[in-house]
């Protein structure tokens, strides 16, 4: 079975702990039976692999969330890289070009598209793995998954389906509506249209070139920046006449906001904090290492990592993103395939980072134009490789690069390193990367 995962944005209604590069499904916060904590994507791959090993998987995603997918996935799973944003449509046939041309999947094969985090069980997937049959069999050009409401949703466009049986003809798509409309609609049999369905890969293909003049992923790519920004709904979905829909009944939730993501939480503190007996439905996630202690509060959520502090009642913490969308700040947190940085102080001429390295991971070997690097090693064994020449290194070691100097660092164990960067002109898009000799 052929599964496709988009991964939507920055996903910023889950600041601070979302920004630009970190979006929403990276942020492990889901609790494991072993106290351990996973993210989103992590969740949903985990789930995929128990429920069919066999699956193949491949990502949907932005050049800023490559490393954050090595860093949970590893190397196995599939990314189709999106050069820019461009809507669903656009992102949809990239990497249904990309499923053709460089994963060698034949046009007949079904494939099937759902969103990267949703919050589900067991019974989903195997929805998917139904949705993929029933594509094979050709009786439509799309199979979607309506998703049976449990309250009038004003954030969800709604299927409306010819009959109430499991499998049955779409008549129409309705918009996200108001709610009363939306309290019709669900009397009228309506399904949410949560973003799953499959088709047969040749069908998106064809249905791209009325559209878009390619022959090919490689030639797709190349030109992805100009392609028209819209939706696969738009485009393909509410065109065709040949499509169906299948009734899922099991749980599935969007953990797009807090108010929904605080639901979904197993405990009421992720990090250190004390909540006194006079709190109620309060929720704190804390990534900072410093406590926090609430008290007396009802209906709240609080969160904070470096990047900033958020105290909210849940209902409102909604309607945060046009807040947020106008902080603008350095990143102080990402990871990358090979580990970690979080960013420790900010001066004019100067940047402090902590680096973590994971076990038998590195660096691309890289120089800066405008700045002087120093990294003192804090834990963890490893070797340097500067300008060409090897060193071994250890907690209390020192390595200072010039501007211009080529280097790499290599970790034998998990690696902690602090790297102080001093410039007057201190930039991310600063660096040029070489082969490793």
């Amino acid at each position: 079975m052929n599964i496709v995962l988009l991964s939507g944005g920055s996903g910023k209604r889950l600041w601070p702990l979302s920004n630009d590069i970190r979006s929403k499904q990276f942020i492990k916060i889901l609790k494991q039976k072993d106290g351990s904590y996973e993210s989103m994507v992590q969740r949903v791959y985990r789930q995929i692999r128990s429920v069919n090993k066999d699956a193949s998987v491949t990502i949907a995603a932005s050049r800023a969330q490559v490393s954050s997918i090595r860093n949970q996935l590893g190397g196995s799973v599939g990314i189709s890289v999106e050069p820019c944003r461009r809507d669903t449509f656009p992102a949809i046939v990239l990497v249904s070009a990309y499923l053709r041309d460089v994963q060698g999947v034949d046009s007949n094969e079904p494939v099937v598209v759902c969103p990267i985090d949703p919050f589900v069980e067991e019974d989903y997937f195997q929805m998917l793995k139904r949705l993929s049959d029933q594509a094979e069999k050709g009786e439509a050009n799309l199979v979607l998954m309506g998703i049976a409401p449990t309250y009038p949703s004003e954030k969800y466009g709604y299927i409306i389906p010819e009959d109430a049986k499991e499998i049955s003809r779409v008549l129409e798509f309705k918009e996200k509506p108001v709610k009363t409309a939306a309290e019709e609609y669900i009397r009228n049999g309506a399904l949410w249209n949560g973003g799953v369905f499959a088709y047969r890969l040749g069908y998106v293909l064809e249905q791209a070139q009325k559209r878009i003049d390619f022959t090919d992923y490689h030639e797709l790519f190349s030109k992805y920046e100009t392609l028209e920004k819209i939706s696969f709904d738009y485009a393909v979905a509410e065109q065709e006449d040949q499509i169906q829909v299948m009734r899922f009944a099991g749980q599935w939730k969007d953990l797009g906001t807090w108010n929904t993501l605080t639901e979904a939480m197993e405990e009421n503190c992720v990090g250190k904090a004390i909540l006194n007996d006079t709190c109620s439905n309060v929720h704190v996630v804390n990534e900072t290492g410093l406590p926090i202690l609430a008290m007396g509060l009802h209906d709240v959520v609080i969160s904070a990592s470096a990047e900033g502090i958020l105290v909210s009642d849940k209902e409102q913490s909604s309607y945060i993103k046009p807040f947020v969308d106008g902080i603008t700040q350095q990143v102080m947190f990402a990871e990358k395939s090979w580990g970690s940085f979080r960013v420790m102080d900010v001066e004019e001429e100067s940047l402090t980072i902590k680096v973590t390295l994971n076990s038998g991971h590195r660096m691309n070997y890289h120089s800066h134009k405008n700045r002087d690097e120093v990294w003192t090693v804090i834990s963890g064994r490893g070797y340097t490789i500067v300008d060409g020449m090897q060193q071994e290194v250890a907690p209390g070691d020192v390595i200072t690069m010039e501007a211009g100097c080529r280097h790499t660092i290599v970790a034998w164990t998990e690696l902690k390193l602090i790297e102080v960067q001093l410039g007057k002109e201190i930039s991310a898009d600063d660096k040029q990367k070489y082969p490793l000799e």
